[in-house]
């Protein structure tokens, strides 16, 4: 299995879409409603790069089956060396370490490009995403409680926090 992590271009586009709606559609993992349209993820997609913000894509023999970027935490200046990172992984790829290929990709970028901490904010109820983070060193922060509201359920949302 050859498995190859590189910059998205924007004929990746349609299929990051297809993952994140799916997403939005099917869990908790993405605290929206409404499935995003492809005008709406190009106009995302063009302003990572504007900004000069990595989106990686992991493909195999020509299928793109995950996506991960790191933006902006908060706006104020202050936190301009700490990142909030993304990973969705296609649900037929799950299991062939494509997450953590990809989460160790967004940890190099980060560091490289002078980052000093990043941060994941993950649905509590999302084991699989807290453990998978601990794995690299990412540590629980804070909680905020019944923070989301989804399929009728409150939500609590948990910071974890990995200084670089």
């Amino acid at each position: 299995m050859n498995i190859d992590i590189r910059l998205a271009t924007e004929k990746d586009v349609p299929t990051i879409l297809n993952i994140i709606n799916h997403e939005i559609k099917n869990t908790t993992v993405v605290y929206d409603y409404n499935e995003k349209s492809l005008e709406a993820q190009l106009d995302w997609f063009h302003k990572k790069q504007q900004e000069g913000l990595p989106v990686l894509v992991a493909e195999r023999d020509g299928d793109v089956l995950a996506y991960g970027t790191y933006g902006v935490f908060r706006t104020w200046d202050a936190y301009r060396f700490s990142v909030e990172h993304s990973i969705y992984v296609d649900d037929k790829a799950r299991g062939l370490g494509i997450g953590q290929m990809m989460m160790q990709k967004l940890i190099d970028l980060a560091r490289e490009n002078g980052y000093h901490t990043m941060v994941a904010g993950i649905d509590s109820s999302n084991e699989g995403s807290l453990e998978f983070h601990k794995k690299f060193g990412f540590e629980e922060v804070g909680r905020i409680k019944e923070v989301g509201y989804k399929f009728d359920q409150w939500l609590d949302l948990v910071f974890m926090q990995l200084l670089l």
